[in-house]
């Protein structure tokens, strides 16, 4: 949790301010800063393969501190940019430290160690997250009161000093310290050997190879459904504050107050999602997270008074806090652990085409109407049909089945 807190507080949420500060200090477009959030996806999306096999490989322990560092040394180097052209290969850095620093690597052992509650043990790591949006209105004060550079510099040792020993917490599997997975059943006694002897098979080895994987509908459809959630997610990251200012008037205080409402919600929603999705079917609470979503930006399109941009935050933040958990552990279930870092490294290549497209696609809008209604409603209208791929993404056969 501390982890994703950090990455979230210091990357993903504050993004959106840097966004406001650079447009105001460079001059820079809507459509160039966007690309430039584009490039941290991007980058998240080419890693993710090599991440799951690194990860599956050598255990999330390690890939996450050599993350960590790298992270460190990005936000540094970023406290340094002053032209456009510095913008992108520092964040290319910052990218590949967040990746390896963080979700998935943290993924890969809650997998390991969860199973009957593995949906809410996902919540709180995702949780994290959520309160790094809340975070986040701190970072914003701090660009205020001692601008840019020393906030993005003291951001790159804050995760020096408080990632690296939180990492030293992350065990890989429950199996290497004497324990068992929630929820595993007792040992098999074994029909070959002696008396007492117990045959096991192992938790590691149980699920779906990548092969397997890639050759199901399923995999395809919650992909490219939760890609195209990401679409309004990533968009709404980087432009409402922007939005906000902009288009709507309130200062840069007021918008980074109201974006700490979405975290907030976040957290809440979160914690729903992960109860609820050990309780009720998954899909259905995917999907209708995803829907409230959609529905959450056409009120942010509409919006002409403070009490619907109210609204519009409560509900994004808890239909993202929902779906997080919900889609994660549901991909868990469906695959189970045996590649589980490879599949999810695939699984967020393909995502990565949402949160990369978004941002941009609404920045481009932006340059070219003048504002970002017509960007966000086509968004929406995407993120409203990829509720129904998660609809339809029933759960696959296994493969043991397959072979019966």
């Amino acid at each position: 949790m501390v982890l994703n807190a950090l990455i979230g507080a210091l990357v993903m949420h504050a993004y959106g301010a840097y966004v406001a500060v650079f447009k105001t200090e460079f001059g820079w477009s809507s459509t160039m800063l966007a690309l430039g959030y584009s490039t941290i996806q991007g980058t998240n999306g080419v890693v993710g393969p090599g991440q799951g096999y690194l990860t599956d490989r050598f255990g999330p322990r390690a890939v996450i501190r050599v993350g960590l560092v790298i992270l460190a040394g990005g936000l540094i180097l970023f406290s340094r940019i002053s032209e456009l052209g510095h913008l992108f290969p520092t964040l290319f850095v910052v990218a590949i430290g967040m990746s390896l620093g963080g979700f998935l690597s943290v993924m890969v052992a809650i997998v390991n160690w969860f199973e009957r509650y593995r949906a809410t043990a996902i919540s709180f790591i995702t949780g994290g997250f959520a309160i790094g949006g809340v975070i986040v209105a701190v970072v914003v004060l701090a660009i205020e009161a001692f601008g840019w550079r020393t906030t993005a510099l003291s951001s790159g040792l804050i995760v020096l000093a408080l990632g690296l020993p939180a990492s030293q917490l992350i065990r890989t599997r429950p199996e290497d310290y004497g324990e068992r997975i929630d929820g595993a059943p007792p040992p098999e006694r074994s029909t070959s050997a002696g008396p007492g002897t117990v045959a096991e098979v192992p938790h590691e080895a149980s699920g779906f190879t990548v092969g397997e994987a890639l050759r199901t509908r399923q995999f395809w459809f919650i992909s490219l459904g939760h890609g195209s959630a990401l679409l309004v997610v990533s968009a709404v990251m980087v432009h409402l504050i922007t939005h906000l200012t902009e288009s709507l008037g309130y200062s840069f205080t007021e918008a980074g107050i109201i974006q700490s409402i979405i975290p907030i919600a976040m957290v809440v929603g979160t914690l729903a999602g992960g109860i609820l999705g050990d309780r009720v079917n998954k899909r259905a609470l995917g999907a209708g997270a995803m829907i409230t979503a959609g529905i959450a930006i056409l009120i942010l399109v509409a919006a002409n008074a403070l009490w619907m941009i109210f609204v519009f935050a409560l509900l994004h933040g808890l239909a993202w806090g929902v779906r997080g958990p919900v889609l994660l552990a549901l991909r868990a279930d469906y695959f189970g652990p045996r590649d589980f870092g490879k599949i999810m490294g695939l699984s967020q290549l393909v995502m990565t085409s949402g949160m990369m497209t978004g941002p941009l696609f609404a920045g481009l809008m932006r340059d070219f109407t003048g504002g970002f209604e017509t960007g966000f409603f086509i968004l929406a209208v995407i993120a409203l049909a990829g509720a129904l791929l998660i609809v339809f993404s029933p759960p696959p056969r296994r493969p043991f089945a397959a072979a019966a």
